[in-house]
């Protein structure tokens, strides 16, 4: 077998074949890495300076000069002008070697006391929380457009299904809310998922520590974490798990969202005409002249097809490691920003899809048969004294002899907590409002942190 040729990295020579087949796509992925991992180096490289030992690591003005440069590293990432070669491996032998060149021996120091390890499942938790916060803002811009459209709409009638048959009288209202407020439950596995990423795992090296005096509370504050991961085994054996919480959390989001995807494609259908999709959330036809397709809604339900998967993937891939690191990690690092990426998306177009959604009213009134009201009736019975399952059986049994109802009236009726007339869609609003007050406090936290670290006179 003819053998590869080897290619020279910081870490030494290696078979040219293996590095690529090692690398995979990390060069490309850790671009979105770059900026969190420039920021888990400054609070190292800061407290290596603070560490009481002589000589020491680093003096105050080394750590500035480095601070400075990751600065300007994170700046050119931003600008997506930094490179991360297949020597480099990823962006953390890419942020070292452009410091070696920028410093010199300083580049040089910065690993001490720390592997890619606890370095990469730094970055992978910042850049998590980051995340996290921009899909729960999104959730509720979502939110608040159906519960806008709600409002706009709230009392105007729309028949309600179960097994996808005409069921009960219901309105569009009660629709559109449902989904604001299953976005307001999702957001809770949200913040969970938050709180799970917000401890540090930095300073924990290869999952055993290090026989220096580091201070892994202090590089904890400084990158704005609740606190460390305390055991060093499990701030390694976290990793995986830590995403594997996300990509649930955005699975449910998701699910949500394709419920909804799924109604719209149906209800838009000219069998029904409940609503009109925007013309330009639909494509045409290379060959039908007249169709104008709800892509938009199809491929929200393919994503969130993609994200269970994804999630499944993350999931089996840590399930029979053994405790402390293994490569198989490498590749829940781009289930993990596809999820993002794919959510977060979805999120977006759907609250514009919404802002433009129109209802049909005639078409959503011509839709009340006259069973629609089978239980209504039923229930007047009740009303005046007859037992229920008598009740029932006699409407069941005179299906024929039901007569139609208004439906506005059928809609006003129900005055009780959630059902037509008793919506409170105040309620929502005022939730929905809390929690952009509550992802702004958190970013505002976080940007505080982050400021105050790579401001070198800070």
């Amino acid at each position: 077998m003819k053998k590869s040729s080897e290619t020279k990295t910081v870490v030494g020579d290696v078979d040219s074949d293996v590095l690529s087949f090692t690398v995979g796509k990390d060069p490309v992925l850790d671009l979105k890495l770059v900026e969190w991992d420039c920021l888990g180096s400054a609070a190292h490289v800061t407290m290596l300076s603070r560490m009481k030992v002589e000589p020491p690591i680093f003096t105050s003005e080394e750590r500035d000069a480095i601070v400075k440069e990751l600065a300007n590293i994170a700046e050119v990432a931003r600008a997506g002008k930094f490179v991360i070669t297949e020597a480099d491996q990823d962006c953390h032998l890419a942020i070292e070697r452009t410091l070696t060149e920028k410093l010199g021996d300083l580049g040089r120091r910065i690993h001490t006391g720390r592997s890619r390890n606890d370095q990469v499942s730094t970055a992978l938790r910042l850049y998590m929380r980051d995340q996290l916060l921009g899909a729960m803002e999104e959730m509720m811009v979502l939110a608040r457009a159906l519960n806008r459209f709600a409002k706009k709409h709230e009392m105007l009638p729309m028949v309600g299904r179960t097994h996808f048959q005409p069921a009960m009288p219901s309105t569009v209202g009660v629709w559109s809310s449902c989904y604001a407020e299953a976005l307001l439950d999702d957001i809770f596995l949200m913040w969970a998922a938050y709180d799970f990423a917000d401890s540090c795992p930095l300073g924990s090296a290869a999952s055993y520590g290090v026989p220096l005096p580091i201070d892994r509370i202090l590089t904890s504050k400084l990158l704005g974490f609740r606190e460390p991961v305390h055991n060093v085994m499990y701030a390694g054996n976290s990793r995986g798990k830590t995403e594997s919480v996300a990509v649930s959390a955005l699975c449910q989001v998701m699910l949500s969202l394709s419920r909804l995807a799924e109604d719209l494609v149906i209800f838009s259908a000219p069998e029904f005409g409940y609503f009109k999709i925007p013309r330009e959330f639909c494509t045409g036809s290379s060959i039908m002249p007249q169709k104008y397709n709800p892509d938009v809604c199809e491929l929200i339900r393919a994503k969130s097809a993609r994200l269970i998967g994804m999630s499944a993937g993350i999931a089996s891939l840590i399930k029979a490691m053994a405790g402390g690191y293994n490569r198989d990690l490498q590749d829940s690092k781009e289930m993990l920003m596809e999820s993002f990426d794919a959510s977060r998306k979805s999120l977006r177009i759907m609250a514009r899809l919404i802002d433009g959604l129109k209802p049909v009213p005639d078409k959503l009134r011509a839709a009340f048969s006259p069973e629609v009201f089978a239980t209504d009736r039923a229930l007047e019975l009740v009303a005046g004294g007859m037992p229920f399952r008598d009740a029932y059986h006699q409407v069941r049994d005179n299906l024929d002899e039901l007569k139609a109802v208004d439906p506005d009236d059928a809609a006003a009726a129900k005055t009780h907590l959630g059902a037509t007339a008793g919506l409170d869609l105040a309620m929502l609003r005022e939730a929905v409002n809390m929690e952009l007050k509550d992802i702004k406090a958190a970013r505002s936290g976080l940007s505080k942190s982050y400021k105050k670290l790579m401001d070198p006179l800070a």
